[in-house]
């Protein structure tokens, strides 16, 4: 009955497009959203299911998240979902990635744009428990933060040849999770779409924007509403992002200008392919590695945690699992003075791998070993060096687009972002100029713009990598304007 409804559906609607070619885009939603929801009203298992209580917060969750898998290809990936406590039917649907690759998006519901956080203040220890926050990005927002690649917190493969990816499968593999998604989710299939992400999502985000922009020119795909995307200390251009650490590091008197120069000149500006009969430009890095190799490059001003245990490793996650980690936790909260901001990212796998908490997510028993925060271990290749000439690409269609960094970031410098958005050669519309909150500087902006396609960069003042760890409430003020088209 519902497959006969849903044929005769589509048979008008066809008529329909071919007698209304001026009015194609509005039929064409129209059409695949009456199909969409035909056929759906059949299936009665959705992917997804509601989480009303969460181990760790006290009473029934104030916000609507839901959790689940969506099989694409051999792969089952995870997500979670915050619908919009402002306007559900008419606020922005983001797809959420977090970088690494391998780092759950989980990081960026608690420690960067969710509506919950960790009570860091009052652990004692055993299940770290949650709090409600205020500055939250889903006020204004729906957010649906998605495990990606395969590997990457609770998403897993069915089979072995699954487990490895790259990142144009984990591109092509988000971009259908997000079609079938909304096909069971069709109510949010008018709100504007946004991909966003930062770190190393600074490659695949501008990519699964124009694999998007790509399908909806084709008339047998999906039409997903894509309005723009949003990138944090964007992982872009591997040459770029890395020779910019060295003009970072002269910037922030972390070299000398002798030091800086001598590099300069030897190495002629490039650190990545250096010469190894270059004498001169070896010795160079390795007196520019000597000043920075002790500094927290995720943000120069922050104690540098290996230093202060190197008994933990590099690996700090899984390290502190073996170790014991609540009472490491309890021990460096007595001593402040050598507090460190990935401290507080144990909190997460502590809170991830209690079977309870699994249990309210609904994760699937027996996908994976143990959750961690980044799975530096995944099989993983990086193909695509330079999403460049990509962003180059998405500059010629009207898209709303922020780039935000933390200006104490020396593991994607800032210089070297504003050095590819330069190269995108755009019409300079608001000159450099701070910007501010309660009266007060929280960083620095400029917006480019070309027929349509609308480019902001900020920078987060004192913030390292990525920005909303370090300074949460400024960077939901500077999200809240620009996705209310208000001016930063």
């Amino acid at each position: 009955m519902v497959q006969a409804e849903a044929a005769g559906a589509a048979s008008q609607m066809q008529l329909l497009t071919e007698s209304c070619s001026g009015t194609y885009s509005w039929i064409r939603w129209v059409y695949i959203h009456l199909l969409v929801t035909l056929v759906f009203s059949a299936q009665a298992v959705l992917s997804g299911k509601i989480v009303k209580f969460l181990p760790g917060y006290d009473g029934e969750l104030p916000f609507k998240l839901e959790t689940g898998y969506i099989s694409v290809d051999d792969s089952e990936l995870f997500y979670y979902f915050v619908e919009s406590e402002g306007n559900p039917q008419e606020d922005p649907l983001f797809l959420w990635l977090t970088g690494g690759p391998g780092c759950s998006s989980f990081s960026g519901l608690i420690y960067e744009a969710g509506p919950m956080e960790f009570d860091f203040q009052n652990f004692a220890g055993g299940l770290p428990k949650l709090k409600y926050y205020p500055y939250r990005w889903t006020k204004a927002a729906s957010m649906i933060f998605l495990d990606s690649p395969v590997g990457t917190g609770f998403s897993y493969a069915r089979n072995p040849e699954g487990w490895h990816s790259s990142d144009t499968k984990s591109v092509e593999h988000s971009y259908q999770f997000l079609g079938k998604w909304m096909i069971e989710h069709p109510q949010f299939l008018s709100v504007q779409l946004f991909i966003a992400g930062d770190s190393y999502a600074g490659i695949p985000v501008p990519l699964i924007t124009k694999k998007i922009i790509d399908g909806n020119k084709d008339k047998d795909k999906l039409y997903l509403n894509i309005k723009g995307y949003l990138i944090g200390s964007p992982w872009t251009d591997s040459s770029i992002d890395t020779d910019s650490k060295v003009e970072f590091a002269h910037r922030t008197a972390l070299i000398s200008d002798e030091i800086y120069e001598n590099a300069r000149r030897s190495c002629k500006e490039d650190y990545v392919n250096v010469d190894p009969e270059n004498a001169a430009c070896s010795a160079a890095l390795g007196d520019i590695q000597m000043c920075v190799k002790d500094l927290y490059d995720k943000d120069i001003l922050k104690p540098n945690c290996d230093l202060f245990s190197p008994e933990i490793g590099e690996d700090l996650d899984r390290k502190s699992l073996e170790e014991g980690a609540s009472g490491f936790l309890q021990s460096q909260s007595m001593n402040p003075r050598v507090w460190c901001n990935d401290f507080m990212l144990l909190y997460g796998s502590i809170w991830h791998n209690d079977d309870s908490v699994q249990e309210a997510l609904h994760v699937r028993k027996g996908t994976i070993r143990q959750w961690e925060r980044c799975n530096y271990s995944i099989s993983y290749t990086k193909d695509v060096p330079s999403v460049v000439p990509v962003h180059i690409e998405l500059s010629r269609s009207a898209l709303e687009v922020l780039v935000e960094s933390g200006d104490h970031d020396m593991a994607v410098p800032y210089v070297g972002t504003l050095k590819w958005i330069k190269s995108l050669n755009l019409t300079l519309v608001d000159n450099w100029r701070p910007w501010f909150i309660d009266h007060q500087v929280a960083g620095y902006t400029m917006k480019y713009s070309d027929q349509g396609y609308h480019l902001t960069f900020a920078t987060v003042k004192g913030a390292g990598h990525p920005a909303p760890e370090f300074y949460r409430r400024e960077c939901y003020y500077l999200f809240d304007r620009w996705v209310n088209y208000r001016p930063i």
